[in-house]
């Protein structure tokens, strides 16, 4: 008897549907290869090297950050990385944003324009139209524009620059060596990984981040030197400044099922809000751009808000990781959490649409905390319920940054990491879901992609895997 699966095939006489062909063609597909390759190990052994450069470039990012903030607000020399809060400098402290905001526009005319924005866009976008091929100079230009910009008071996280830089120079390492594009772009996302993984101590988010928003795939061969590259660079962190949550907070009990459904509705809410705040960024980016001067004064003019909201809210200032730390924790009421988000949302929206230099997630973070806060603060009025405001908002933090970039996995998980709260994970995966669906029905595009979406970029919206890795003589197998 002859075997259907080997026997010859024509087309003209036996029509074939498309799925039994492919099942055909699979059935004579050669034996797949081995999962792991000499050029996979040599890229993993770089992506280690990689972990251990940005993880001490990520220190020595914060403690330009805190260098720059103590001399402008405190008029000390430090490289600890304090609060602008507590400065003496009245009113002045309105100026000190614009004159920030100054020297990042000269730095982006004059040296490379794409030092503007938070990072995370620009540097899809040269993995998507330019081979993963970065600017050398950017290794240090985007690092210390936005020292420049956060420590003289904007409301950025240092994390956005240092995802770009640790991309910037995973990039430069495969320009230099003789590697395949696809081998440059996983050591573009390694590097990226290691940023990330290097200020917040929570690697298996990087890898997340680096599979949602710029490898746009799941293959072994990426995600292996990723994932060395974020240990290695959660090992520095270690090292240099110690262990333990980034974010430390009271422990949290388990979630009562009631209390389920309500996170499961508030990070609905969160993100409806995702969807408004991304609208909102890019409504003022483009208010900016009909503004008759050049675009070199954009970020002085946004320096301005950020200083007349500072000196109104000086918490609003800066990196703002203890404004998270505070939130979490429960130290703010009702009234200060609200005010904090939505002084933090003006300041860091306009900010961001000026084109100056800083990060994404921490202040969304911070705003989506605040937020969530409030409404745990309310909702626990009605004991029935069950809910905790702690818990509410973690759920407010993950949910929003998941409704805005659409990074489902990597906000559950961030948070989880950065607070080491077990009992969280349960009700961030079903907020940070409830959160995807509604801003994929909202918006067509994210806060990360929208910018780039404009410039005639398409961004992939799946994952698929690479079929010809199973064949021999595959490029890059």
């Amino acid at each position: 008897m002859i075997d259907p699966l080997h026997a010859p095939h024509d087309r003209a006489a036996i029509p074939l549907a498309p799925s039994l062909d492919q099942a055909l063609a699979d059935a004579h597909m050669e034996p797949r290869l081995p999962l792991l390759s000499k050029r996979v190990l040599r890229i993993g052994l770089l992506a280690i090297g990689l972990g251990v450069v940005v993880g001490c470039v990520a220190r020595l990012l914060t403690m330009l950050i805190g260098l720059v903030t103590n001399l402008t607000f405190h008029q000390a020399w430090s490289t600890a990385l304090t609060s602008p809060a507590g400065h003496r400098l009245g009113a002045w402290v309105i100026v000190v944003p614009a004159i920030g905001g100054i020297a990042v526009g000269m730095m982006a005319r004059w040296g490379s324009r794409a030092i503007r924005g938070h990072g995370i866009p620009e540097a899809m976008e040269q993995v998507l139209t330019n081979e993963s091929r970065i600017p050398v100079r950017m290794t240090w230009l985007k690092p210390l524009s936005s020292a420049i910009a956060i420590g003289t008071g904007g409301p950025f996280g240092a994390e956005g620059p240092i995802i770009a830089t640790g991309g910037a120079l995973g990039s430069f390492l495969g320009q230099r060596l003789p590697v395949s594009e696809h081998e440059r772009k996983t050591l573009l996302a390694a590097g990226a990984a290691a940023g990330m993984a290097a200020i917040f101590s929570a690697p298996v988010s990087a890898v997340l981040l680096s599979i949602e928003l710029l490898l746009f795939e799941r293959r072994a061969r990426s995600l292996l030197p990723v994932a060395l590259a974020a240990a290695t660079g959660t090992g520095v962190r270690f090292v240099l400044e110690g262990p333990g949550p980034v974010f430390p907070m009271p422990a949290l009990s388990a979630v009562a099922p009631q209390a389920l459904v309500v996170y499961a509705v508030l990070g609905l809410l969160m993100g409806v809000a995702g969807v408004l705040i991304t609208r909102l960024t890019y409504g003022i980016e483009d208010a900016f751009e009909k503004l008759p001067i050049h675009w070199m004064w954009w970020p002085a003019l946004g320096g301005l808000v950020v200083g007349a909201v500072g000196y109104v809210m000086p918490a609003t200032l800066g990196v703002g990781y203890d404004n998270i730390t505070n939130v979490i924790s429960g130290r703010l009421g009702l009234t200060a959490m609200v005010l904090l988000a939505l002084a933090k949302l003006v300041s860091w929206s306009v900010a961001l649409g000026s084109g100056t230099s800083g990060g994404t997630l921490a202040p969304l973070f911070t705003v989506g905390g605040a937020l969530g806060g409030a409404c745990g603060i309310v909702l626990a009025m009605w004991p029935p319920l069950h809910v905790d405001p702690h818990m509410a908002a973690l759920i407010g933090m993950a949910a929003l940054f998941a409704g805005a970039s659409r990074a489902l996995m990597t906000s559950a998980v961030f948070v989880f990491e950065t607070t080491m709260q077990p009992h969280a994970l349960l009700p961030l995966l079903a907020a940070c879901t409830t959160a995807y669906i509604v801003s994929g029905l909202m918006m067509r595009h994210t806060i990360m992609t929208e910018k780039i979406a404009r410039r005639g970029v398409h961004v992939p919206t799946d994952f698929v895997a690479d079929r010809d890795l199973h064949r021999p003589g595959a490029p890059g197998a």
